[in-house]
């Protein structure tokens, strides 16, 4: 099971309310939910394997290079070196310090790459991995990694972490008529604006999908527009034509990355503590409580 623990922890913040704090009076909402999150998921679904997956570079300066609005509504902070700094709720920032520390006494496995985000790490993982995998994310990106083949799916939170999404080939075919590596093309032909992804003007998700059922894949897209026979209308061959510089380039910055260099770690999930002492300093210092324990018990189950 890999986790985008970003995302979870997002999703924590705005679903736990900010009056849960520690004896200080710090908001914990963010730390306090995410440990309810993963023992749900732990015992949902017993995963011999938990990885929690980081952003250690939220926007990668080689995606914004070929796209320069890749999350540039997001930015907080520019930096000349080193990642920018995201937007993030003032009551939020403080408690991911928090998580890194409870998650590394707890021994769970948290990945990350300089230069990359949770998306890579999940994407080389995924690929490496030999067993079936659950990926839990609430993005959208990451259904490219659907493989069912390969037992790679998608668990798309709906409602915290007990109401999931269990997306494979046959939801997304469904859905958006497409494969796993169809949803890339998808993708960047309707555009994210949660990500600032252009996408093609005047190609939205309904005309994308579509045009890859009629065409195969994007290069069988971009293959039509070159032939005058083909059926596209001309609105279609003007937004396409138009589009060329960005769709040359879009791919690489939607499709997660699959060679991204990790260090050596054991991903087994941990039933015992890695630091018991220090994770009771945690608990005593930020008010972990119940949260922490229904994890533990989880755990030791």
């Amino acid at each position: 099971m890999l986790l985008d623990t970003a995302s979870l922890y997002f999703r924590a913040y705005f679903g736990v309310p900010d009056s849960v704090r520690a004896p200080d009076g710090t908001p914990v909402n963010a730390v306090r939910g995410l440990l309810d999150f993963i023992a749900r998921l732990v015992h949902d679904h017993r995963p011999d394997d938990l990885v929690a997956c980081w952003d250690n570079d939220w926007r990668p300066h080689w995606r914004v290079e070929l796209i320069p609005s890749y999350k540039a509504h997001r930015v907080a902070v520019e930096t000349e070196k080193g990642p920018d700094e995201e937007e993030i709720p003032d009551t939020l920032s403080p408690q991911v310090p928090v998580i890194i520390d409870v998650l590394d006494a707890l021994g769970i496995a948290r990945i990350g790459a300089d230069g990359y985000e949770a998306d890579d790490v999940i994407g080389t993982l995924t690929g490496r991995a030999t067993g079936p995998v659950d990926i839990v994310t609430g993005d959208r990106d990451l259904f490219q990694l659907v493989d069912d083949a390969r037992g790679r799916r998608v668990l798309y939170p709906l409602k915290g972490v007990g109401t999931l999404q269990v997306t494979d080939e046959a939801w997304l075919r469904e859905k958006y008529g497409v494969n796993g590596p169809g949803y890339v093309d998808l993708a960047l032909l309707r555009g994210d604006p949660s990500d600032g992804l252009p996408g093609v003007p005047g190609i939205g998700e309904k005309t994308a999908a579509k045009l890859l059922d009629s065409f195969g894949d994007l290069s069988g897209i971009m293959a039509a527009l070159d032939n005058p026979l083909a059926k596209l209308t001309p609105s279609q061959r003007k937004r396409l034509d138009e589009a060329r510089e960005y769709v040359a380039v879009a791919p690489k910055v939607v499709r997660v990355a699959s060679d991204v260099p990790l260090p050596d770690f054991d991903p087994a999930l941990p039933s015992e503590p890695r630091d018991p002492a220090t994770l009771d300093e945690l608990a005593a210092q930020w008010g972990l409580g119940g949260a922490l324990q229904r994890l533990l018990s989880t755990l030791q189950a």
